[in-house]
Formats: C-alpha cells, structure tokens, sequence
C-alpha cells in the first residue's frame, strides 16, 4: 500500500501539472477558436502544427519514456554520478546534432510535408500557400521541445516530477497572450509556438544544474548506455506514437471536405483536445509516474512486484478515465458549445466537433490502458511488441477510416480510431500476459464492469441534471453555470454508485485522500 501511494503520489504531482496545463489550453483553443473559427487559418494551423508535435513525440517524448528512462534508471542504481552524467552529456550532444537536421529538413521539405499530410488543400491553393507558410515556421519548435523532452525524462528519471509537469505550461500561455494581441493574420500563432518551446525548455535548466548535470556540449559522442538507447528508441517510434499517427491519417482524410464536410480538420483538432483532457491528466499522468518504478523492478528481476504496480495502474486509470468517457459523450454538445461557440465558431461548428468528440471517447479508456501497459514493456526494455502492435493497429485505423468517412463522414473518422484503440489494447495486455504470466485478468475486468455501470448511473444523473437547468439558462454565462453543477453533481453520483456496486479501488482511493488531509 505505501508502494501505490508513493505512485500516487507521483501520479498527483504530474496531473496537478498536466491538468493546469490542458486548463490553460481550453484557454487557449478558446482563444483561437474566437479569433479563427474552422476557417482556413485555423486548419492551416492544426496541418502545421500537427507535424511538429508527431515528430516531438518521435524524437523528443519517444527517447525520454521508452528508451531513456529505463536506461538511465539502471546507470542510476548501478553506476557511479559520474557515469551517470556522463551519458546523459552524450545523449543531449546527439539530440541536438538530430533535433538541428530534423528542424532543418522540416524547413526546406515543407512544401511536400503539407502536401502528404493534407492532399485535399491542394484543391484550394491559398489555404495550401497558408499551411506551408506556417508549417516553415513553427518547424524549429521541434527543436526546442526535443530539448525540453529530454530535460523532463532526466528529471523524471531522478523522480522530480513538478517541473517538468508545469513546463509545458508555458506554451499555452504564450500562445494565449499572443494571438490574444496579435490575432491579425498568422504573426501570433508563430510567435507563440516558437517562444513557448524556448520557455519549457528554458524553465528545466536550473532544477537540472541543481541536481548535478553540467553542459559539457560536443566533448564526447560515445557511451554504451547511449548505444542502448539507440536501439531501444528506433523500434519505439512507431509504439508510442500510434496515437498521433492515427491522427495524421485523420488530418488526410478530413482534408477531403466535400466526403466529410467543411471544417473537418480544425473540428478534430477541438475534438482532439477534449479528448486527451483526462487522457493526459489521468492515464499519461500514471505511466510517467509508474515508468521509473517498474522500470527499477525489471532491472532488479522483482517481475512479480511489477505486475502489482500494472495491476494498480490499471485499474487506477479505469477509475479515473471511464467515467470521463461516459461525461464527455453524455456532454459533448454542451460543453463543445459552452468552451468553443463564439466569434466564428458556429454552431455548425460545435455540431461536428461534438460528434467527433463523443465517438473519440468510446475508446478512451483503451488508450488509457495502453498507455500503462506500454510503459510496462519499456520497463522490460522491449520496445518491439509494441512497436508492431501499434503498426497492425494503424494499418486497421487506416482501413477503417477510408471506409467509414463515407456513410458517417466525421463521425466515421472518429469511430475508426477508437476501434483500432480497442483492438491495440486487447493485443497488448494478451501480449504482455504471454510475456510476464498471468496479470490478474479477472480482477481487472470486474473492476472495469463495475466502474463502467457507476459510470452509467452517473450518466443518467448528468443527462437529467442538465437537462432540467438548461430549461431556464438563457445565456452563456447561466448554461455555463448549468453545467457545473451538473458536473459536480456526476462526480457525486458516481463517487456513491461506486461505493455500491463495491469497487475496492474507489474506497482505497478516498482513504489516501483522506490520509493526506
């Protein structure tokens, strides 16, 4: 039990951080939703700005939770500070020399990048000419953030979880301050993308220097704990990555408007965000905080230690995240509305967004799992399961997108990646069990039953709730209110219909919240 609040503990560190972050960046899709709407502007932007955050998660996020962490975790325990520093020395010089030839390529291939990434704008040459413009310069971003990545995984390797969870922060607010003030044309956008990754980056550096790591740039290029990387990482690129993969595959096909209507692109983009709000601050929040842990069992052989922590951060995720599916779907239209529908985010606006956003969230608690079941086998140093896992997976989201965009259009994109999230998680805890033995499947799925009618319930409850106050809500402001109420009267119900249906998980849960007071 100490062992699952520390992780707790840790998770809570990195929530806190992740949820003021997606806070802050409601904000700003807020912002630039009321200034831009789903017009050119705004999907040439989400093209643009999608490309470097795929590659973030390639060369940035992708090294520091698979291949870093678990590597430095062993020179941690095993070697000396010296060493210890030394490799991660080595690991920064060669992130650099790659993050400077990824940036530059980035630049210079622009015109054919936008081109792949988004075919159906090449009907519509000045959106084309936009999305290439913008795509050139928020490209050294990757440059930064890589950094910044790097930075997070050291700290996290030393379990320093808080800077590195409000770093990203810091992006939010620079793009919310800027486009706020700078909204003509595309001059804010990019100020706000570039100065933002300089600042997460930025922000990193002291607790770093703090904790020992001296800059010692281009001295050495070789250690055997960076060749371990090395091979460790190739394989995760496509693993870790299958998420924003299945959104490159979207971002085409949403480019076709006249299959699944105007505004396709910036609606998945809003929908996307949504969507990864508990995702990030609950799932993503336990496997960084799980990683190191798990990652010091394998290397020490305690593998029956490690499947406990799975089997915690398992069913901890399904606790948080299932009844945030069910909320999101039940909610969608009024929340989409209330966040987004100003300026020239319409109504038809909010109608496809909130489509997308209920069929994103039938899948949220398979991304979820996956996101632990993942870091377990990083733990385990096999980043090849899952790397052929997430291609199979993507091949289905590929499949499936080009047949349902036709019969349901947006909706369509949006169920094709939830099935294909349902089937990599299946696969992978199958995977894994062959791999480690047994998990305690019966276990974990009586609780996923459970949370999931709690989860019913509550939706019932928030349905009626809204329902009924909407009645008399007039205005932005009253529906605002409306629905925080019915929000806080979902998490109520479901606190109480899971103390019913008896989900252990939920009682040991508000014991160490109490325990904490």
């Amino acid at each position: 039990m100490s062992t699952n609040r520390s992780l707790a503990k840790s998770a809570g560190i990195i929530g806190s951080g992740i949820f003021t972050s997606r806070v802050l960046g409601f904000i700003r899709d807020m912002v630039i939703a009321n200034f831009f709407g789903t017009g050119a502007i705004a999907q040439s932007f989400v093209v643009a700005f999608r490309i470097p955050n795929l590659l973030r998660d390639f060369v940035g996020e992708g090294a520091t939770n698979s291949a870093f962490v678990p590597v430095f975790s062993d020179y941690r325990l095993k070697s000396s500070k010296e060493e210890f520093w030394g490799l991660a020395s080595v690991v920064l010089n060669i992130l650099i020399v790659v993050l400077a030839a990824v940036t530059l390529s980035g630049i210079v291939l622009s015109p054919w990048i936008v081109r792949l990434m988004a075919p159906g704008f090449m009907a519509d040459p000045e959106k084309l000419r936009i999305s290439i413009f913008l795509n050139r310069l928020v490209f050294p971003y990757i440059f930064f953030v890589g950094l910044a990545a790097f930075a997070a995984g050291l700290l996290n390797t030393l379990k320093h979880f808080s800077t590195s969870a409000f770093a990203s922060c810091f992006l939010n607010l620079s793009l919310i301050i800027f486009v706020s003030v700078w909204h003509e044309g595309t001059a804010g956008l990019v100020t706000g993308v570039l100065l933002g990754g300089m600042l997460q980056l930025g922000v990193q550096v002291p607790p770093l220097l703090k904790r020992g790591f001296r800059i010692d740039l281009f001295k050495k290029w070789r250690h055997p704990g960076a060749t371990q990387i090395g091979r460790l990482m190739l394989p995760r690129l496509a693993s870790s990555s299958i998420y924003q993969l299945n959104a490159f595959v979207h971002t085409i096909f949403a480019s076709f408007a006249l299959v699944v209507g105007e505004g396709a692109v910036a609606a998945l983009y809003f929908a996307n965000r949504l969507f990864q709000f508990p995702l990030a601050i609950f799932a993503i929040a336990l496997s960084q905080a799980i990683l190191p842990s798990m990652s010091e069992d394998a290397a020490a052989g305690s593998i029956e230690e490690l499947k406990r922590k799975l089997s915690f951060g398992l069913r901890s995720a399904f606790l948080l995240v299932v009844p945030s599916s069910i909320g999101l779907i039940a909610l969608a239209h009024p929340i989409v509305s209330i966040l987004f529908e100003r300026g020239k985010f319409s109504a038809y606006s909010t109608r496809i967004t909130s489509e997308a956003l209920a069929f994103y969230c039938i899948a949220l608690f398979a991304y979820a799992a996956s996101n632990i079941l993942i870091s377990c086998f990083f733990s385990l140093k096999d980043t090849r399961t899952p790397a052929k896992t997430a291609f199979a997976t993507f091949i289905i989201n590929v499949i499936l997108s080009a047949i349902l965009m036709w019969p349901l259009r947006i909706k369509g994109l949006a169920l094709s990646m939830s099935l294909a999230g349902i089937v990599n998680f299946l696969v992978l805890f199958h995977t894994l069990q062959r791999k480690i033995g047994a998990l305690g499947a019966a276990r974990i799925f009586r609780c996923f039953l459970k949370i999931l009618l709690a989860s019913f319930v509550m939706a019932l409850i928030c349905k009626l709730v809204y329902a009924g106050l909407a009645l008399s809500a007039h205005t932005v402001y009253a529906r605002a209110c409306a629905l925080i109420v019915t929000l806080a009267s979902a998490m109520l119900t479901f606190v109480l219909a899971a103390l019913l249906f008896r989900v252990s998980e939920m009682g040991e849960l508000l014991k160490w919240l109490f325990r904490r007071r």
